[in-house]
Order: structure tokens, then C-alpha cells, then sequence
């Protein structure tokens, strides 16, 4: 099997190089690469790659994911999410292959407290939510065989992220105010990337499975739920912080006014692809302890 891999460098690429390396043969590309085009802002050389490949899977990891500057920037946003996404999708019909491809919850908009399911009508809030629902519009309207999956609030061990932050801040200051209105649930890209390993292997056997599904960790947080729970694990670790879990203040989302608006609900019903797949999704917990863990090495 050969898989052609857009988005080598993202925090989920990095680890889909990983996951996909048993299934055989990975051309992995990212925006710089030059002898075959990474960049899905050049979509005759996206397509010319595709055809100088041939895979047998394309995996689309990249993504145009600022999603306050996207607000500013809706045409390049609408190109790399949407336009790009299309093309890889009619190029995958063209040559018989499967497509995976990532979305996210920002497709939805935010409202109520019940998880999302597949089927629950869309209506993002923001140009990037916009933009990633035409990009699943646009794999589904090229006609090639396809898993969608549609994430939230992932996170990586590579690059930044919101543990990161917290840590550097807690470090920093004494007390800190993190939002408490919004909820879903923190997931690794390492689940994402073995997730997308195991539906290949299943697809390939069983082509019906193929479709869209919601892949996010188990259970919920807020963010402030979340930035407590990072630092409770720092203090147990015994990482020296000047901030406390105590001295982290609930605050809602009107008190940081963005560019961009953000959804209150991101949490994503998974029964679909659990009961598909025959996977039991880790609570979210799990993979935020390990990487917690690789975050605090790293620092010591």
C-alpha cells in the first residue's frame, strides 16, 4: 500500500508518519517540499503530485487552522481547507484511492450541552468553521472513497499547546483566569493518528464502513477544568510554579473578546465510529497524563 501524506509537519502529520508507517509505503509531504508539491495553495501542483504518486490513500493533515486570522484571511483559508480538499478528493476518484481526511466541531454552532452526532444540522459561528464544513462538502461532492473525521481541542506533544501555555504561565504569575463556558474534550493527536490507522485497515476490508465520524477522547472538560487538572499533575510532579490549581479563576468567554467567535458546546457524540470500528476511546484524561508527562521531561 502506498499513502501520500499532506501535513508531515502538523502535530497530527507528525504522528500519522508513525501510526501509517505498518501499512506499507508513506510519501510524507509538507508546504516546503520540493520535488512534489506539499502546498495546498497550489492546486495544479497538489494534483500534479497526486498523479506522479498514485497512492493508494491520500491522508489530508493540513489545514489552514488560525482561526482568528481566518476572519482576515477568508480566501486563503477557503483555499487550503476547502478548494485544496476538493481537488485531492476528485484526484482520489481519479486513481481509485481512499481519502482521509479531519475536521472539527467549529462546523457546528455551540449551542445546548448534548454531544454532537454525525447527522445534527451544521452552522459554524466563524470563516474557519465555514471553511471546514466546505472542505467536507467538497471530499463528499468528489466522489472518491473517504473517511471524514471531525475532532476537537487536539493537542501534541510537537508545537505548541494550551499545556504549554498554562505551564509557562503558571511560572510566570500567581493566579490566572481561563475560561469556564466552554466544553469538550482535550485529544491527542497520537489518537488521532492510531484511530486513522485501525479505520484504514478496516476500510480496506469492509469498504461500506467508509463515510463521516466524530473521533474525539472520552468525557469532557472546560478549559479551566482543563488548566486545573494541568496544574494539579505540575504539582504532583513537583514542578515549581508560582500559580497554584486554586489560584486559576472560572471566567466566561465574553471576557476575552476575539476576532473569532468560539463555540460553547464542542463535545462530539463517537458512538458511530466506536460501534463501526469495535474501539473503546480512552478517557481524555488518559492521553493528557501521558503527554503531560513528555511535556514536564522535556522542561526538567
Amino acid at each position: 500500500m502506498k499513502v501520500l501524506l499532506f501535513g508531515k509537519n502538523g502535530q497530527v502529520g507528525w504522528e500519522l508518519q508513525r501510526s501509517l508507517a505498518p501499512l506499507g509505503e508513506i510519501v510524507a509531504l509538507g508546504s516546503g517540499s520540493e520535488e512534489l508539491c506539499g502546498n495546498l495553495t497550489n492546486l495544479e501542483g497538489v494534483a500534479r503530485t497526486v498523479r506522479a504518486v498514485v497512492p493508494d490513500v491520500i491522508v489530508n493533515a493540513a489545514a489552514y487552522t488560525a482561526v482568528d486570522k481566518a476572519e482576515s484571511e477568508g480566501e486563503l483559508a477557503r483555499t487550503i481547507n476547502a478548494a485544496a480538499p476538493g481537488v485531492l478528493a476528485r484526484e482520489a476518484r481519479r486513481c481509485g484511492a481512499w481519502m482521509v481526511h479531519y475536521s472539527t466541531d467549529y462546523v457546528f454552532d455551540g449551542s445546548g450541552d448534548r454531544p454532537w452526532t454525525e447527522t445534527d444540522p451544521t452552522g459554524p459561528l466563524n470563516v474557519y468553521g465555514r471553511t471546514k464544513l466546505e472542505g467536507e462538502q467538497a471530499v463528499i461532492a468528489g466522489g472518491c472513497r473517504h473517511l471524514i473525521f471531525r475532532t476537537s481541542w487536539v493537542y501534541g506533544t510537537r508545537g505548541a499547546n494550551f499545556a504549554g501555555t498554562i505551564l509557562r504561565l503558571a511560572r510566570e504569575r500567581e493566579a490566572l483566569t481561563v475560561i469556564d463556558d466552554q466544553f469538550g474534550a482535550p485529544t491527542g493527536a497520537e489518537l488521532l493518528a492510531d484511530v486513522t490507522a485501525h479505520a484504514l485497515r478496516a476500510v480496506f476490508n469492509n469498504p461500506d464502513l467508509g463515510g463521516l465520524y466524530h473521533l474525539a477522547a472520552g468525557g469532557e472538560t472546560s478549559w479551566h477544568g482543563y488548566a486545573v487538572f494541568i496544574l494539579e499533575y505540575a504539582r504532583r510532579a513537583g514542578m515549581k510554579l508560582a500559580a497554584s490549581p486554586e489560584t486559576v479563576a472560572p471566567v466566561p468567554t465574553s471576557d476575552f473578546p476575539l476576532p473569532a467567535r468560539r463555540p460553547h458546546n464542542s463535545r462530539l457524540n463517537t458512538a458511530k465510529l466506536q460501534a463501526a470500528f469495535g474501539l473503546n476511546l480512552p478517557h481524555w484524561q488518559t492521553g493528557a497524563r501521558r503527554m503531560l508527562t513528555e511535556t514536564l521531561e522535556a522542561q526538567s
